[in-house]
């Protein structure tokens, strides 16, 4: 066998469970990524099944940011036995042990001991490693491996891996894409694609699709909520903790700062208007206000506008109308307050699709009553509560929803705002390979819908054509155990 050489071991059935090694020797590898697979992608038992595959001579794990497709398997390659580091950017060095906190309370242990101790020997090997800088990983006659971290724009923290491998006098370089972000995210810098590449993993969970412009979403998100509390009803906005939550945060500052720049009243289907300075923005998610919090305390990494607005004195993830509920009796109080009065409000909670957390709650309490709305800013997985109510925008008459075990009508008003995908589509995808600017071209699709995948190759190989480069595409193949 010549290396290095590539196996994958997730990613390749669906959109989660990335995880891919890339083998230098035959005694020494790198693995990049280690996630969980999730939703229809996932197998019976398989978040606590055991890893699959052996850890010997695994060097170290590099990710490439911190969502739980990426690194929810990170438990298991532990009780394997891997001790090495794991190599992260420094805003993922401070949400990983968040998210896989949260993933060990949920599915392992809440004993306090416990997720003390796991914890601890989880940080021993976290490595944060600084943009744009290469790190030597492998250093041996004849053999060595560097990587580097450039941003990805997916989340904060999120990167693609440039890895480089030097056998003897050959020099190959590979990249992992990771989760590449899609244009016009408010927080986050946009992606530059890599100077180069031998071999490119490239994710494709949106290969066959071009999404609505960014700019556009602002505007839509700003006429729904107009809309929505004319009736005096509260908008319910299933979120996900990370990523999803922040951007949604930083444009609601944005839409209650011009509202009251504005003079800050709206008129309502009442006697009464709306006045924006009192309009409560409720985020009832813990794990949503930690990965705030962290954040906020990493604006370095924001991009230029959003660092602009900090220095203007405006706090775009902690502003005034923001109120955090904590603790689950408060988080009833305000479901039952909510559900009793008149007064508009915005919610935000966990989790995104409507399969658990706290929006269940408030779903259970304000279905039935068409003054609210559910406003959906994300993806709703096929058999999900999340997908039920949202297919029932605009049908005839009440759809029912089994939430718990019972069944709920669906009174309320329900509205998608479409734009705020976190992926690449397919003309971002295309930019990100078209960007390498090397001879030999090698494509590797994972992280996609099989049809997907195919509908992204055939586009790949015809911006090759229009171009004159030759171009390998290929389809990832799922390791055998």
């Amino acid at each position: 066998m010549e290396f290095p050489v590539l196996s994958h071991h997730g990613g390749t059935r669906g959109v989660t469970g990335s995880c891919h090694q890339l083998h230098l020797s035959p005694t020494t590898s790198l693995l990049v990524d280690c996630g969980l697979e999730q939703g229809a992608d996932a197998s019976p038992g398989s978040e606590s099944a055991p890893l699959g595959f052996d850890v010997q001579g695994i060097q170290a794990l590099v990710i490439t940011h911190v969502h739980l497709d990426h690194v929810g398997r990170i438990p298991a390659l532990l009780a394997a036995g891997f001790r090495g580091p794991i190599y992260c950017s420094e805003p993922s060095a401070r949400l990983l042990p968040l998210v896989l906190e949260d993933a060990y309370k949920l599915g392992i242990s809440s004993e306090p001991a416990h997720v003390a101790r796991y914890l601890a020997f989880l940080e021993e090997r976290i490595v944060p490693l600084p943009f744009e800088q290469w790190h030597e990983v492998v250093s041996a006659p004849e053999l060595g491996c560097r990587i580097r971290l450039q941003r990805a724009g997916h989340l904060l923290g999120s990167a693609y891996v440039e890895c480089d491998v030097l056998i003897g006098q050959a020099d190959t370089r590979y990249v992992f894409s990771g989760d590449l972000g899609s244009a016009g995210n408010p927080l986050l810098r946009p992606v530059q694609p890599p100077e180069r590449a031998d071999v490119l993993v490239l994710e494709s969970t949106y290969g066959d699709r071009l999404h609505a412009k960014a700019s556009d979403r602002l505007q839509r998100l700003e006429a729904a909520i107009d809309r929505a509390l004319a009736d005096k009803g509260t908008i319910l906005i299933p979120a996900f903790s990370l990523g999803r939550t922040q951007e949604l945060l930083y444009e609601l500052e944005d839409i209650l700062y011009r509202k009251a720049l504005l003079g800050g009243t709206a008129q309502a289907s009442g006697d009464d208007p709306i006045d924006w300075s009192q309009l409560p923005i409720i985020l009832d998610s813990p794990l949503a206000q930690r990965i705030t919090g962290v954040y906020r305390g990493l604006h370095d990494f924001w991009n230029a506008e959003a660092r602009a607005r900090l220095a203007e004195g405006r706090d775009p993830l902690g502003f005034s109308q923001l109120v955090s509920v904590d603790t689950h009796a408060k988080h009833q109080q305000v479901v039952n307050y909510l559900k009793s009065t008149g007064r508009p409000a915005i919610v935000i909670a966990g989790n995104g699709m409507c399969s658990g957390g706290r929006i269940v709650n408030y779903l259970k309490a304000m279905l039935g009553d068409t003054r609210h709305e559910v406003m959906f800013v994300g993806y709703q997985a096929k058999g999900t509560p999340g997908a039920v109510i949202q297919a029932s925008e605009g049908a005839e008459g009440f759809v029912q929803i089994d939430l718990d075990g019972r069944m709920y009508e669906v009174r309320a008003k329900v509205v998608t705002v479409p734009g705020y995908s976190g992926h690449a589509d397919q003309l971002g995808l295309i930019r990100f390979a078209a960007g390498l600017n090397h001879a030999s071209r090698r494509v590797i699709l994972v992280h996609g819908e099989h049809q997907v995948k195919s509908q992204l190759a055939a586009a790949l190989h015809r911006h090759a054509a229009v171009h004159g480069v030759e171009l390998q595409v290929s389809i990832a193949k799922e390791a055998k155990g």
